[in-house]
């Protein structure tokens, strides 16, 4: 089991950033790639990027590349996303989320953590 927690969102301008943290507890965290996702009011769901356990981080949204940036510190069971140049179309609850390295599909999450960028 893993339990993760997300923090650092808020309301930011047009241009500004963000770090979001998730922090995990539970199990051994550098078994686990980490996701980041995002959902929009009335859009589905979708993966902004995942970092693998040995910090090999790979960037899904096209509309992030260049502006987010996705580490993680093993040594404190955290992964963060680093938000740059944020636009009005980033706006979204993110959310993160854990995979075991045998696994296929993400089955912890987080509660997510509301990003509002204003124009």
């Amino acid at each position: 089991q893993v339990q993760l927690v997300e923090s650092g969102g808020g309301l930011v301008q047009v241009g500004g950033s963000l770090r979001l943290s998730c922090a995990a507890s539970g199990s051994t965290f550098r078994y686990y790639r980490m996701g980041w996702f995002r959902q929009a009011p009335g859009k589905e769901r979708e993966l902004v990027g995942s970092i693998s356990w040995s910090g090999g981080p790979q960037l899904s949204a096209d509309s992030v590349k260049g502006r987010f940036t996705i580490t993680r510190d093993n040594a404190k069971n955290t992964v963060y996303l680093q938000m740059n140049s944020l636009k009005p179309e980033d706006t979204a609850v993110y959310y993160c989320a854990a995979r075991h390295q045998s696994a296929q599909n993400y089955d912890y999450w987080g509660q997510g953590t509301q990003v509002t960028v204003s124009s």
